[in-house]
């Protein structure tokens, strides 16, 4: 089931973002249930999917930046289509709210960067500690 993030949902986003292979935070305290409450409800909205009452994705817009902060899925529900249920509602809220490009940042050589490409975002530079910034055009969006 997909549906908005509920302030109770924090803990076990906390737990799905911390169980990932790939772009994996070097201290899982670099990210605190208050920036998740923070990005949740201030900045952005974000999105579960749950299965047996279980959140196994997320995803999180910051309309703030107009940055995607987080699209993670549990290392065992990926590619079962999740992650593009979880992207597709974040973009169709995102330019509901405003027209202004999107962009993300993740880690080159990775499933996500795959990912992203396939869904039609353009590689636009380098961000942070090397990784690749990706954008989104409302236009595009909207192909």
């Amino acid at each position: 089931m997909l549906r908005e993030a509920k302030f109770d949902d924090i803990p076990q986003i906390q737990k799905v973002r911390n169980s990932v292979k790939e772009n994996m935070l070097s201290d899982p305290n670099l990210v605190t249930d208050k920036d998740c409450e923070e990005f949740l409800f201030k900045r952005g909205k974000g999105w579960v999917y749950e299965t047996d009452n279980q959140i196994v994705g997320f995803s999180i817009v910051d309309l703030k930046e107009n940055n995607i902060w987080a699209l993670f899925l549990h290392p065992n529900f990926e590619k079962q289509g999740i992650g593009g249920l979880l992207h597709n509602v974040m973009l169709n809220w995102y330019f509901n709210q405003t027209k202004e490009n999107l962009w993300l940042g993740t880690s080159p050589d990775t499933r996500a960067e795959d990912f992203y490409r396939r869904a039609g975002w353009k590689e636009i530079g380098r961000h942070g500690k090397g990784e690749i910034k990706f954008e989104m055009s409302f236009s595009d969006w909207k192909k």
